[in-house]
């Protein structure tokens, strides 16, 4: 009985869920604006970024290159609702990057799954173990959560669809925080700032090429790197952003200069117009963020003005 009583409760509280956002300077963790940060709702495909990481986490860690890495979508691919938008089909082949390239500009379901699988069985093979690829690969992401204080986020599978028997959940906040600890990485930099990409796809016809379109259309606009869309019936209209500016280069009293990186990350959920918004969000975060540095950055509550995130 109190377990139906959650479910409703979390039932009832992503229903009512008003709009949640939060701007936060990468470096220095600083909170410029946020709404309804804590609450606990779906995000849709920005559950991507988790997948993502594992990923090219376990690449790095292994020496495996993300180029030539084959992998191949697996039988349980015909399991899920959408179709691949690059035609995935069980027995295709493609590399880790190419996989990633379609998960991360066009919110390819089956491309995530297929990236989840090959990982995960190798995870359970250099463990000795056996099992649901897919769940060990899962259960990376949520010990990737915990690493970087994402402690109200549950991940229940690698592409963030409402199609299990409880969706995965998270906040603005800890979106916040992944997206920090996802664009650390410069593959994942790379691939999501880019308009377009030709991948390739391998199949019992022979090879086939197809072009991919960025679903973020704020990539080309200055000093927009990139990251994440997502929607879906539950989660709305998601967007994780990350824009970057020059280091600003200061003269210490010592006379010395010294230069400050500056990286904004914006976060928007269940957003009607999620573009326009974010970029109203970055205007405004700019505008806070820089008279805080000049004054000397000052912090009288941490807990409340800094966003905690692992270096």
């Amino acid at each position: 009985m109190r377990h139906l009583l959650a479910a409703l409760f979390s039932l009832c509280t992503m229903l009512t869920a008003e709009e949640a956002h939060i701007v936060v300077e990468a470096y220095s963790g600083k909170v410029l604006s946020g709404q309804n940060t804590s609450v606990k709702r779906p995000v849709a495909s920005l559950t991507k970024m988790a997948t993502a990481v594992v990923a090219v986490d376990w690449a790095k860690a292994t020496g495996r290159d993300i180029s030539t890495e084959t992998i191949i979508v697996p039988g349980i691919a015909t399991q899920l609702p959408t179709p691949s938008p690059i035609g995935l089909a069980p027995g295709d082949s493609l590399t880790l990057r190419d996989a990633l390239y379609s998960a991360l500009l066009q919110s390819d379901n089956i491309a995530a799954l297929t990236i989840a699988h090959h990982v995960g069985t190798q995870l359970l093979a250099h463990r000795g173990k056996g099992g649901d690829p897919v769940l060990a690969f899962i259960a990376e992401m949520n010990h990737l959560a915990k690493d970087i204080n994402a402690n109200s986020t549950t991940f229940v599978n690698v592409h963030g669809l409402e199609n299990g028997p409880k969706p995965g959940l998270s906040t603005a906040a800890d979106m916040a925080r992944l997206a920090i600890h996802t664009m650390r990485r410069n593959e994942i930099n790379f691939i999501v700032s880019q308009k377009s990409r030709k991948v390739t796809v391998t199949g019992s016809g022979g090879a086939r090429s197809f072009t991919l379109t960025n679903t973020n259309e704020l990539i080309g606009e200055p000093g927009i790197l990139g990251i994440k869309t997502g929607t879906t019936n539950a989660a709305g209209a998601c967007l994780a952003t990350c824009m970057e500016r020059d280091p600003l280069v200061r003269t210490k009293p010592d006379g010395t200069k010294g230069a400050t990186p500056r990286r904004l990350i914006v976060i928007v959920l269940d957003s009607p117009n999620r573009f326009d918004r974010t970029r109203t969000l970055i205007r405004a975060g700019w505008a806070a963020y820089d008279p805080w540095l000049d004054s000397g950055a000052p912090v009288k509550d941490a807990k409340r003005e800094i966003l905690s995130t692992p270096k």
